[in-house]
């Protein structure tokens, strides 16, 4: 016997009874991309690998250990896809997008792959969805990336009264005054360095900013103490945009915790970043990660252009979800089952099965011989609404048997009124 092929370590099937609520979730972020006036985009699964080198960075994790890369036959090295902003932001400027919109509000769902280890609600494939606005340095910009991410959540049962999500709010400043910030940062921790664990050791010269990246109690204790807050540094422009984003939050009545933790450790992030987290997921609480980078554009080859945008992942959506039971009832029904008497029946009954669906009704038939009681139980399994019994008499009479299969009421129906009868009905 040879060897049974499973699915390969990191992925995971979606079952039928699964893909309702992936649908489900898709219907309502279409839905809010249409109100917002965002546009959809879809990018190819794998990019040339330079893109992600130039784009996440070099030396990142994401690039360095979790990509999966290979060579085509033209000894191209490519890369599936571990994120989505690099590609879009390629897709504007290959595209010239801002030739017909000077601000291009764009938004994508879509599968994305790392190999790293996994874990709940994150695969080595996984999927995300998110938006991305190109064009605009406004806070008005910035809190409009907020509020469709909150809208997500909230139109699906998740709400911050609730204590099931909590915005983080912070500011990391533009180039200019966060190089100040990370000389001061560095003469700061100087002292300290040494009793940082090895990782941050590292990043103490090559990315300072992702210090505050580190879940280490010990390391998280000498920030706390010794490092300052970039929120107390930032240049006269990015305090008034940040100022602005937070009033506008309070406008709109969307609750923020500022925490100067939280910020983006590539150097093309500028100004407002933000997370969304769920007290329903654990440790690994993030829902979502967005924030303003002004100069990916340029330097990805396209004109200097602002932007902000976030993505979230949909696994941990839907776990999320699920702990609060915030799922409808997606039980599948048929709206009619047809039961055959006899083989005879098959032709006519298949020309019915298809003229019904091309009406709207959903319908289905017996595939598999069995017998009659056997096709009733399917009809239950099913949960069809309606049964259409067809046999010789049936079609002598030229019309069909119809069972209502909640009442067991029965009437007769001629074919030619079958598409009229289920209109009415259903």
């Amino acid at each position: 016997m040879s060897r049974q092929i499973t699915s390969v370590k990191g992925t995971k099937d979606i079952l039928p009874e699964e893909s309702p609520k992936w649908r489900y979730i898709e219907s309502i972020i279409h839905e809010l991309a249409a109100e917002y006036n965002y546009r959809e985009v879809r990018t190819p699964v794998f990019e040339e690998t330079q893109l992600f080198a130039r784009g996440v960075g070099e030396y990142t994790d994401i690039v360095t250990k979790e990509m999966y890369t290979f060579l085509d036959k033209g000894e191209t090295s490519l890369t599936l896809k571990p994120e989505l902003t690099a590609p879009v932001v390629r897709s504007y400027i290959q595209h010239h997008y801002d030739q017909t919109y000077p601000l291009s509000k764009l938004y994508y769902l879509t599968p994305l792959f790392r190999q790293e280890r996994p874990q709940a609600g994150r695969q080595r494939q996984f999927h995300q969805y998110g938006i991305e606005s190109i064009g605009s340095e406004h806070p008005e910009t910035d809190v409009e990336t907020i509020a469709f991410a909150m809208d997500v959540y909230t139109r699906l049962g998740l709400h911050s009264e609730e204590n099931h999500l909590e915005l983080r709010l912070n500011s990391i400043g533009d180039s200019n005054c966060r190089f100040q910030y990370l000389q001061q940062l560095q003469g700061d921790l100087a002292a300290h360095r040494d009793n940082l664990c090895k990782t941050c050791q590292d990043r103490y010269e090559s990315n300072t900013l992702r210090l505050f990246d580190c879940k280490n109690e010990s390391c998280q204790a000498i920030l706390e103490e010794y490092a300052p807050k970039i929120t107390d540094h930032l240049c006269e422009e990015c305090d008034q945009h940040f100022s602005t984003v937070t009033r506008l939050l309070d406008e709109l009545a969307i609750p923020y915790i500022l925490d100067h933790t939280l910020v983006r450790g590539l150097d093309y992030y500028t100004r407002t970043t933000f997370e969304i987290t769920s007290g329903l997921l654990g440790a690994q609480d993030a829902l979502c990660g967005g924030g303003r980078y002004d100069l990916l554009v340029e330097q990805l080859g396209g004109n200097a252009t602002p932007a902000v945008g976030f993505a979230a992942g949909i696994e941990r959506l839907i776990l999320a979800l699920e702990a609060e039971d915030l799922f409808p009832d997606f039980t599948d029904e048929l709206d009619l089952f047809i039961v055959l008497v006899g083989d005879s029946v098959r032709p006519k009954a298949f020309k019915i099965l298809q003229n019904l669906r091309s009406e709207g009704v959903r319908c289905d038939m017996d595939f598999l011989r069995r017998s009659v009681k056997a096709q009733f139980r399917e009809a239950n399994r099913q949960n069809a609404s309606y049964t259409v019994v067809l046999g010789e008499n049936e079609l002598e009479a030229g019309e069909a048997t119809i069972k209502n299969m909640a009442t067991g009421d029965e009437q007769l129906v001629p074919f030619t009124d079958l598409a009229k009868f289920f209109r009415k009905k259903l």
